[in-house]
């Protein structure tokens, strides 16, 4: 029997979860000999594999994207569209996430390690202010050995205004981009086939570690997590789709949902971002300049599964030292969020970095983050899959509303 990459991926995450479940239970000795031999490796190359990927995938697609778009009015408007919607989707994001978090007081619960938050010491994030200072690179290529984002999509969308503006002059260029993107796709495609390999040992490796006590623990604030990221999908990005791209939000999952169960077993929107891609041409019919556009910006600058993990994880360690946080603070928080998800890069674990930016915005311990940072793991998958579903509805959205505009300028109506 042959089985397609979504479902050996379902295959592995389920293996996993019961190999490193049993191993935890009845043979933590023997976990402890295969975790370093076995199951980090397996998970550890697969995410190499993605990382090798990451700069040029997203070089080359907002190259092509913002190229595509050729009148630099229209890109102006289709990134105008796409920046509030991501900025306006993750401020609605963490809301739900502090909200949910004050009504069920994930952090009362007893019974939570405090071990891991006295030994985990939070890598400094960098300011808002220097982060947003520092878009534009001095020098492209440290940006892009560095992995700088936003640097890089800064750098791509000059290169693609530039190849628009000379036209035939740059056309060899142009189909260089292209021919490079098209390899990078092939090795994407090449790449993935690993995937369920490097899921077993993702999967086997974090339920090895962490045991049943622990999850037990932490239980609430995994449900709490869990619950913002289902509401704010079916709440924010449905009416994305009902009232602004005027589609069936049921179709919409339904034909997206193969990108969504990729990136729920990577936990990288980078990863994903190929499939991410295809899905959203081929399936949801938006333009391939929108797409190439959109959704290579949105892998980078909008995290809203991020922005609700900060939202909850900040309410959580709050109530766990005791702190009680003011309405000041709790907009702080939010503020502080959205900035720190424009600049999150695509890949598994980055988001507990940004979470001490928010923590230390309101006075809160960042060894904090050591209580939440064994189940992390398991929750970046699911909020990897809302943050590529929001890339996909603002995609969409955007597709949609310049399909109108052509149809009126058609008209004369523009």
């Amino acid at each position: 029997m042959k089985f397609n990459l979504t479902t050996k991926i379902i295959l592995a995450l389920i293996l996993g979860a019961i190999v490193g479940l049993a191993l935890n239970i009845f043979a933590k000795d023997v976990f402890d000999i295969l975790d370093p031999y076995l199951f980090t490796p397996l998970g550890k190359i697969f995410l190499n594999l993605i990382s090798m990927l990451v700069v040029p995938i997203v070089f080359l697609s907002i190259v092509l994207g913002s190229a595509g778009l050729g009148d630099p009015k229209k890109l102006g408007r289709i990134g105008l569209k796409t920046i509030v919607y991501f900025l306006v989707t993750t401020c609605i994001a963490i809301v739900i996430g502090l909200t949910l978090a004050n009504i069920i007081d994930p952090g009362m619960v007893e019974g939570i390690d405090r071990t891991q938050a006295e030994e985990f010491k939070s890598e400094k994030a960098p300011p808002v202010g220097e982060t947003i200072m520092n878009i534009i690179p001095k020098n492209p290529m440290t940006a892009m050995t560095e992995g700088n984002m936003l640097q890089i999509i800064a750098f791509a969308l000059f290169i693609g205004l530039g190849l628009t503006a000379l036209g035939d002059k740059t056309k060899g260029i142009l189909k260089l981009v292209e021919q490079g993107n098209d390899l990078m796709m092939y090795l994407v495609t090449l790449v993935m086939k690993f995937a369920p390999y490097g899921t077993f040992g993702l999967i086997a490796s974090a339920i090895g570690s962490q045991g049943m006590s622990a999850l037990k623990a932490m239980w609430l604030y995994f449900v709490v997590v869990l619950a913002a990221l289902i509401i704010h999908a079916i709440i924010t990005y449905g009416s994305t789709v009902l009232l602004l791209a005027k589609k069936n939000p049921l179709w919409f999952f339904k034909n997206f949902s193969p990108a969504m169960s990729v990136a729920f077993s990577t936990s990288s929107s980078n990863a994903t971002l190929p499939l991410s891609m295809e899905v959203a041409q081929e399936r949801l019919n938006v333009s391939k300049p929108v797409s190439s556009f959109v959704q290579p910006l949105g892998a980078t600058i909008n995290m809203d599964g991020t922005a609700i993990m900060q939202g909850v994880a900040t309410i959580f360690i709050a109530q766990v030292y005791g702190i009680d946080l003011t309405l000041e603070q709790l907009v702080t928080v939010v503020l502080t969020a959205v900035l720190a998800s424009i600049g999150t890069a695509g890949v598994p674990g980055v988001g507990l970095i940004l979470l001490a930016m928010v923590l230390s915005s309101v006075g809160l311990p960042v060894e904090g983050i050591g209580l939440i940072l064994g189940i992390d793991r398991l929750l970046d998958m699911a909020r990897t899959a809302v943050n590529i579903s929001g890339d996909a509805a603002c995609a969409l959205f955007v597709s949609e509303s310049e399909k109108k505009r052509t149809i009126k300028e058609q008209r004369g109506d523009v």
